[in-house]
């Protein structure tokens, strides 16, 4: 029997923000059980959701408690994978391979929150979770928008960029694009976003040292080849991280984005 997406335990998680509720989910994927955070406003009512795709790998990256409740103050049930094989959950996280089932999976999570409108799921990510968040649009049809902020559009991309990942992916892949092609291939979702029925707001700094505006650009001009709703927010002076003040706002303008989109 397929269990994805069912909950297998929760306990309550300290929260730093006395109008959220936060709860550490363990749910099951692929047969493993895996690891995230859910955050729910306290007030009763009904809120929209967002799947929040972290960036990084393993310890680096992390889901942030106050970051998760950040995004629910805004009105939102906010629900954050940690991907398998992270803080204690089974598996071995992939780098957008078998583990963008965690992402695909943790929509079912968000479903069970009594305070979920079910039909209102959005995607958030932030760097590496932007491949994570394009492959759960292009493999559900439920999901209401998608914002990618500095987020990873190509795996070979990245190999290329960044050299001080690729003993890491070499690693977690499986090899080089050059020996290996179809592992990095099968991880590059730019192939598939024909299948994206999502609207896309791509936020980036232009000055983005970890992923480039570059993938960005080729996000972009991929999604208007196949006609898809695309909008950009790109700052010429930003890097891959945003000052604080600046990020706040942003937070806030992009929830209402999420809010006025029609899918």
């Amino acid at each position: 029997m397929n269990n994805d997406g069912a909950i297998h335990s929760r306990r309550p998680y300290p929260s730093p923000n006395p109008h959220v509720n936060l709860h550490e989910i363990t749910y099951w994927s692929d047969g493993l059980k895996v690891k995230g955070l859910m955050a729910e406003p306290v007030a009763q009512g009904t809120y929209e959701g967002i799947i929040y795709l972290r960036g990084g790998i393993q310890h680096v990256g992390m889901v942030r408690p106050a970051r998760i409740a950040q995004f629910a103050s805004q009105g939102f049930v906010v629900f954050a994978p940690y991907y398998r094989g992270n803080r204690g959950g089974e598996g071995r996280d992939e780098f957008a391979g078998a583990d963008r089932q965690d992402a695909v999976n943790a929509v079912e999570v968000l479903k069970q929150s009594p305070k979920i409108e079910k039909e209102r799921i959005h995607l958030f990510a932030f760097s590496r979770g932007g491949i994570m968040a394009l492959w759960t649009a292009i493999l559900r049809d439920d999901i209401t928008s998608v914002v990618t902020w500095s987020g990873v559009s190509d795996v070979i991309f990245t190999y290329k960029e960044r050299k001080d990942l690729r003993r890491m992916m070499k690693r977690v892949i499986g090899g080089t694009p050059s020996n290996t092609p179809n592992e990095y291939r099968e991880r590059t979702a730019l192939l598939r976003v024909d299948e994206i029925d999502a609207p896309v707001l791509i936020i980036h700094g232009m000055k983005d040292g970890n992923v480039s505006f570059e993938q960005a650009i080729l996000l972009e001009n991929t999604l208007r080849e196949h006609r898809k709703v695309c909008e950009t927010w790109y700052f010429p002076d930003y890097t891959h991280y945003i000052p604080t003040s600046v990020n706040a706002q942003l937070v806030r303008d992009l929830c209402l984005w999420m809010k006025g989109q029609k899918k």
